[in-house]
């Protein structure tokens, strides 16, 4: 059973929430039978990488608050990720546009390791304030995780898979998804945040159990003498 989670990099909520799919992940007895898919999101595609300003700042700014205000609502989400054992650290994470660590994705998702280039960034994001936009830490993050540093750096340098990450980013439109994280499951189902576990489980089931009216009969096969299309024999 597919399911797609659709996220961007700069999202708090979704780091949290891809840490609460995976302890339902635990929980669900069907879990060798599922296939994730990540697919990339922006928040704010217009970003400017800055980083001279940390995302408290920016926060403050893009909402008209106090920098005082913007600290309370990031120490919220600090205690929130620490509840899943995830530690934040706003004060040093810094504004960058997140489209070319989308690429990257893809390019792991490519090479089957798109799991680990998402938890990578997020880590890099969230607790140890690198700059996703930067190239060298990108290529850092691929060798990392098992890629080739020298096709990291190929793959940023040009335009490849920026129309991947914008075909994502169509079909979230398409299908009216206007925040993240938003998981679809077996295309049928969507899980809108960083939902309790319970509700990641009970979503899991219901999914799983009508998916499974469908898959296809898997037969146990003993082989034996026989003629193949072709004629041979």
């Amino acid at each position: 059973m597919k399911i797609q989670i659709w996220s961007d990099v700069m999202c708090p909520f979704c780091y949290i929430g891809k840490r609460r799919f995976e302890q339902a992940l635990q929980q669900f007895e069907h879990k060798d039978e599922v296939e994730i898919e990540w697919k990339s999101f922006q928040l704010n595609p217009n970003m400017v990488t800055d980083p001279t300003i940390n995302i408290n700042q920016y926060l403050a700014d893009i909402k008209g608050i106090t920098l005082d205000h913007a600290k309370q609502m990031n120490d919220q989400v600090t205690e929130m990720a620490a509840e899943v054992g995830l530690t934040y650290d706003f004060d040093k994470a810094i504004v960058a546009n997140s489209f070319d660590a989308h690429r990257f994705a893809h390019l792991a998702k490519q090479n089957g390791l798109g799991d680990e280039a998402e938890e990578a960034l997020f880590k890099s994001y969230f607790t140890e304030g690198k700059n996703i936009a930067d190239h060298d830490v990108l290529a850092d993050l691929g060798e990392s995780i098992g890629l080739d540093k020298a096709e990291v750096y190929h793959t940023l340098a040009g335009n490849k898979y920026a129309i991947n990450v914008q075909q994502d980013i169509a079909q979230a439109q398409q299908l009216g998804i206007r925040g993240v994280p938003f998981f679809v499951m077996d295309n049928k189902y969507g899980v809108s945040g960083a939902q309790a576990v319970p509700t990641f489980v009970q979503t899991l089931e219901k999914a799983y159990n009508e998916w499974a009216l469908n898959k296809p009969v898997k037969l146990d096969v003993i082989e034996g003498d026989s003629c193949e299309v072709g004629g041979d024999c």
